[in-house]
């Protein structure tokens, strides 16, 4: 058995995909058809396209309600339920509130308290109607995007393509949100390191993956700071704030869109609050590091310390 490995940039985001097959030229020919199906779903989801699902949905916003692929209808019922059991720490309609800070300059920005208010009137998973085919964003201005679930969710659909294949181990790594089962060539695991928050360079611990996937959400990559008070890119949907208090949050689940989710849901949900979600989903583990440095966890969760 061999590893073939794919490094490709999609979704806005760096993806390694990892296949073990018998022999290369099979191993290719998934990478590119797991490759394929990723750039499908992005095709449907971006936000960046006048044609996409999305776009399309964003620019009814208050007008009328929205014929919807059947993929996409599905994945925002999902997205609703998820919305719903966090009590609105989820939502993808918080697109809207991105706009007004600016993270990725790491520039200390806070909106005006009449522009925040205004936005926040066109946020909100209960202004999102579903009926038969059609979706419904009820306010102007409203705007969801999928930047929460879009990438587990399409590494969840390479696992289900390449499994229906005969794929027996792969991966699929979305920057770091990773996906696999099956066992590497030489018959050990897969496993995925949580990066240490004070120096993301170094690995704090690690955990093996088998049939499962993992997602961090981070307070060291994007944010800013105000006061020597660090704000994460994660918005709270309720309020408009950007969080802070944790400084990761990593999900383990069964499902690469669930753990791409939560982990953004807990981040905004806080330490307490997010472990008692966690501690009550079937199969699902999560490891929380705070402001203080302290390494929370769910119950029944195995960590190896990084050597």
């Amino acid at each position: 058995m061999i590893k073939q490995q794919l490094h490709t940039r999609l979704m806005g985001s760096s993806f390694e995909l990892i296949v073990v097959e018998e022999n290369e030229p099979v191993a290719i020919k998934k990478l590119q058809e797991g490759a394929a199906e990723i750039r499908r779903i992005e095709a449907l989801l971006t936000e960046f396209s006048p044609d996409s699902q999305t776009s399309l949905l964003n620019r009814h916003a208050g007008v009328h309600p929205v014929r919807t692929d059947p993929e996409v209808l599905q994945l925002i019922r999902r997205c609703l339920h998820l919305s719903a059991i966090t009590q609105g720490a989820f939502d993808i309609s918080a697109s809207a509130l991105k706009a007004l800070y600016n993270f990725k300059e790491k520039q200390a920005c806070v909106p005006e308290a009449a522009l925040l208010s205004d936005t926040l009137a066109a946020v909100g998973h209960r202004h999102i109607h579903l009926s038969g085919d059609t979706v419904f964003l009820s306010k102007k201005g409203m705007r969801i995007g999928f930047g929460a679930i879009g990438k587990g969710y399409a590494a969840d659909k390479v696992r289900s393509l390449w499994k229906s294949q005969g794929v027996r181990a792969g991966v699929i790594n979305a920057s770091g949100d990773l996906t696999a089962w099956g066992l590497q060539p030489d018959g050990t695991p897969w496993r995925v390191g949580i990066a240490d928050p004070r120096d993301p360079s170094r690995i704090l611990l690690w955990l093996p993956v088998d049939d499962a996937a993992v997602a961090t959400s981070g307070n060291y990559e994007q944010y800013f700071e105000i006061d020597g008070i660090r704000y994460s890119h994660n918005i709270d949907p309720r309020t408009g704030i950007p969080v802070r208090g944790i400084k990761s949050v990593t999900i383990i689940s069964p499902s690469a869109e669930l753990s791409d989710a939560l982990a953004t849901a807990v981040t905004v949900m806080g330490a307490t609050a997010g472990l008692h979600l966690i501690d009550q989903l079937p199969e699902v583990h999560g490891i929380i590091i705070d402001e203080k440095d302290h390494l929370l966890s769910s119950k029944n969760i195995t960590t190896h310390a990084h050597n």
